[in-house]
């Protein structure tokens, strides 16, 4: 149960005050460091217990609860700052709470299991939205101009989101209906 990956994963959701505090109080330059930081043991931690074998049941559950943890908190804290539109946030938050409740739902109701694997659309989604941070705590915490990316930035971000959720939807429609939601 205990194991480096999964010290890794804990490490990083204990990050996650840690950042939404550097934020709060306007140290950007932390922020992002700890942000790039916490993304880089996701990389690490993947790969130590892929490589090494050390997957565990425990560390299923923790490395995402890291990774959304840390992202919506972020996301919620930058909207609180005024450095992300609050529909952007709000549309975040949403399909994380839609895509966890739905499975709960779904397993609830049907007590199917729904598969956790995330979709294509979902890593990119992911991606986009920890690019757009990277940008934000950036532009921020160094004074780069983001040379009107910010806006791009979080036109990519909104659609991958909307396009996530509703893919997740689909995924969750066809497996209660006994077709294959692969």
């Amino acid at each position: 149960m205990v194991s480096l990956p999964n010290l890794i994963s804990l490490a990083r959701l204990l990050c996650v005050p840690l950042a939404v505090w550097l934020i709060m109080t306007n140290q950007m330059r932390a922020a992002f460091y700890v942000f790039v930081a916490a993304g880089i043991s996701d990389a690490i931690d993947g790969f130590i217990a892929k490589r090494f074998n050390a997957r565990t049941a425990l560390g299923r559950y923790i490395d995402p609860l890291a990774d959304k943890a840390l992202l919506v908190s972020v996301y919620v804290t930058l909207g609180s700052k005024g450095e992300l539109a609050d529909w952007l946030v709000i549309l975040v938050v949403f399909r994380d709470l839609l895509i966890v409740g739905g499975a709960l739902l779904i397993h609830t109701l049907t007590d199917q299991r729904m598969r956790l694997e995330p979709l294509f659309i979902s890593k990119l989604n992911t991606l986009m939205q920890i690019v757009l941070i990277v940008v934000v705590l950036a532009m921020n915490g160094f004074g780069i101009d983001d040379h009107g990316l910010k806006p791009i930035l979080v036109g990519v971000t909104a659609i991958t989101t909307v396009l996530s959720g509703g893919a997740y939807i689909v995924r969750w429609v066809r497996g209660t209906a006994g077709v294959d939601a692969a």
